[in-house]
């Protein structure tokens, strides 16, 4: 079933909206929280807490993309989930992707403006990146694979990964230097 058909659902308020969703972004909203929280039975919470906010969001919401807008959704639910759990249990490659853009931001946070901006700068450089790079990007940042994940999926060296890595962060922080943005 087709994204549209899937939100005329959710304004009509029909639970098959829902069933609709799990069918086809159960796999997919899973995937993002397993890989956050390493555990089926919290991912499986989380995917449902998933579609209980999509349930309450729209309407008056209308998502442009249905998967971006799950996806969001699920995500800071799993990582708010993350929060809740004790240091042991936290997933390794969330953690260092985490420190590595601790480390990149250097804790400056006065100088970033508000989170609109700052969505819509970072936005317009994901736009600026070759599909090769932003696809090793938003893997690391946003899904949290690792490096050697992410390698394996392309067929490149993890080196060629951590490089590419480095020399995005590097682009990332002039092109936020260009806005106005200190890091």
């Amino acid at each position: 079933m087709d994204d549209e058909k899937i939100i005329e659902m959710f304004f009509d308020r029909s639970e098959q909206a829902v069933s609709e969703t799990e069918k086809k972004y159960g796999k997919y909203c899973y995937s993002i929280s397993y890989r956050i929280l390493n555990s089926n039975e919290d991912s499986e919470e989380c995917v449902n807490d998933t579609w209980l906010s999509a349930w309450n969001a729209i309407p008056p919401k209308k998502p442009e993309s249905l998967r971006g807008f799950l996806g969001r959704i699920c995500r800071n639910i799993s990582l708010d989930r993350l929060d809740f759990l004790s240091a042991e249990k936290r997933s390794k490659s969330v953690t260092e992707a985490f420190e590595e853009l601790e480390l990149f931001l250097s804790g400056k946070e006065e100088n970033i403006p508000e989170e609109i901006f700052m969505r819509e700068t970072v936005n317009k450089f994901l736009k600026s990146l070759d599909q090769k790079t932003r696809i090793i990007f938003m893997r690391r940042y946003w899904y949290f694979c690792s490096v050697e994940e992410i390698a394996d999926s392309m067929g490149i060296t993890e080196n060629n990964v951590r490089v590419t890595l480095h020399r995005t962060k590097l682009k990332m922080r002039s092109f936020f230097e260009k806005e106005g943005i200190t890091i």
